[in-house]
């Protein structure tokens, strides 16, 4: 099995590869968003994973891009490009395409973070 070496990672980037994003296109979402981080030289600091069912099948297809905590909606090809040349590489966040960014939920306080509490399981 590889280890990959993370030195030097900055992002990583997960791509739904559950059932309802494969059968929208993620096969080919996973392969653009592989092959422009090649194309850019930047395997060395961004790394991906294919997922199974990340759980918002009615935002397919999706991807996830940490630290940020940045989930993306409707991912074709090309907006996969976009989102490693443009929100990873260059840092100008695609807002329009996120279905969610922790960086948006959290507010400071004092010297803690305070997010949005989840909802209670049902009984």
């Amino acid at each position: 099995m590889t280890t990959w070496n993370l030195t030097g990672t900055r992002h990583h980037v997960f791509m739904c590869n559950g059932s309802t994003c494969m059968r929208n296109g993620a096969e080919d979402v996973t392969q653009a968003i592989r092959n422009e981080i090649t194309a850019n030289g930047a395997d060395s600091i961004i790394h991906t994973t294919r997922t199974r069912c990340q759980g918002r099948c009615e935002d397919t297809c999706v991807v996830t891009v940490y630290p940020e905590g940045a989930w993306f909606k409707a991912v074709t090809p090309e907006l996969g490009r976009r989102i490693v040349s443009e929100h990873l590489l260059q840092g100008e966040p695609l807002r329009e395409h996120m279905s969610f960014s922790y960086s948006d939920m959290l507010v400071p306080t004092g010297s803690s973070v305070v997010g949005i509490p989840k909802k209670p399981a049902k009984s």
